[in-house]
């Protein structure tokens, strides 16, 4: 749970020592712990600058631990104060570049092309693949297709064997679909990494950081593509990546709930956008779900929540801060 938090694995035995044997010195914390003296120095030095530790006023020199209950509460708020500003510069870096793709859709531009029907896309993406010299990074929302990444694996492993970087962004709600996670498992077997986030913005495929390619009208595939290379779409790409990247949980690792609520951050998500006003439906196509999906979420929730409605749930939700 604390390397959740942010902890190292040493520095939360050495806070868990600290709250168990309060009186024992610092030699006694590290020979308790199976660590050097530099190691719980160290380890010591990283819980001062998260607060879990201050110093003792009955004992001169050393360390005391902060009750959990403040100091990783403490942390926790910190640590979502810091999501919700990322999350907030996310959706401000999407609108801004779903505006720009749009108006360089409309104005033909020397640094991109418009690309219309799947034949010219799929074209682009294989020399987009054959050319790069350093990195491939994508988001990918909704269900993915089996066909369509059983057709994308054998440029996949092409990349990967020349040493190209790949990392590939999903939605939490393909976690749940077996043949997507074989998919990435594949993909990280071969050197890969693959990530996944309750949301992600709109389809992307980055190379090299000098090539993109994003749908036209990420609400309608049917208008087609624009392949860019414009320096200021694609640092702007690149930072909506980049920021999206840096929220989302490793593919094999479990998405950690949050401590004090017991919300994944998907459940966390699902309640802000149903308590925004959005429907079953339109929350469940943000999230990659169907609207039964979505109904079973809110079901356990409200469970948790000893609620007999989703109104009562929304009340209760929001008196004990989730919302």
């Amino acid at each position: 749970m604390l390397e959740a938090l942010g902890l190292t694995a040493t520095a939360g035995r050495v806070y868990r020592a600290l709250l168990d044997r309060p009186a024992d010195s610092l030699d006694e914390i590290a020979a308790h712990c199976a660590l050097g003296t530099t190691q719980v120095h160290d380890s010591l030095d990283e819980l001062g600058h998260l607060m879990l530790v201050r110093a003792s006023a009955e004992h001169p020199g050393r360390m005391r631990a902060v009750d959990p209950a403040i100091g990783l509460a403490d942390l926790l708020a910190r640590q979502e104060a810091e999501l919700a500003e990322r999350q907030a510069t996310l959706a401000a870096s999407r609108a801004a570049v779903t505006r720009m793709v749009a108006d360089r859709a409309e104005h033909r531009s020397e640094h991109g092309e418009r690309l219309l029907g799947m034949d010219a896309i799929l074209h682009r993406l294989e020399r987009m693949g054959r050319d790069t010299t350093r990195e491939v990074v994508s988001i990918q929302p909704g269900n993915q297709r089996p066909e369509d990444l059983d057709a994308s694996r054998p440029a996949d492993a092409q990349v990967l064997a020349r040493g190209i970087t790949i990392r590939t962004l999903y939605q939490d709600s393909t976690r749940h679909q077996p043949h997507t996670v074989t998919y990435a498992h594949w993909l990280r077997s071969q050197g890969g990494e693959v990530r996944t986030s309750p949301t992600v913005p709109q389809r992307i495929v980055l190379v090299d950081r000098r090539e993109a390619l994003v749908p036209v009208d990420p609400e309608d595939n049917r208008k087609g593509a624009l392949y860019v290379t414009e320096p200021g779409i694609l640092s702007a790409l690149i930072d909506l990546f980049e920021q999206a990247w840096n929220t989302a949980v490793p593919l094999g690792s479990t998405t950690p709930e949050d401590p004090a609520t017991g919300l994944t951050p998907t459940e966390r998500e699902l309640l802000r956008l149903l308590g925004s006003g959005l429907t079953d439906d339109a929350a469940g196509q943000r999230l990659g779900f169907s609207s039964r999906t979505v109904g079973r979420h809110m079901a356990s929730i409200m469970e948790r929540l000893n609620a007999s409605s989703r109104f009562e749930a929304g009340i209760k939700a929001a008196q004990r801060g989730w919302l």
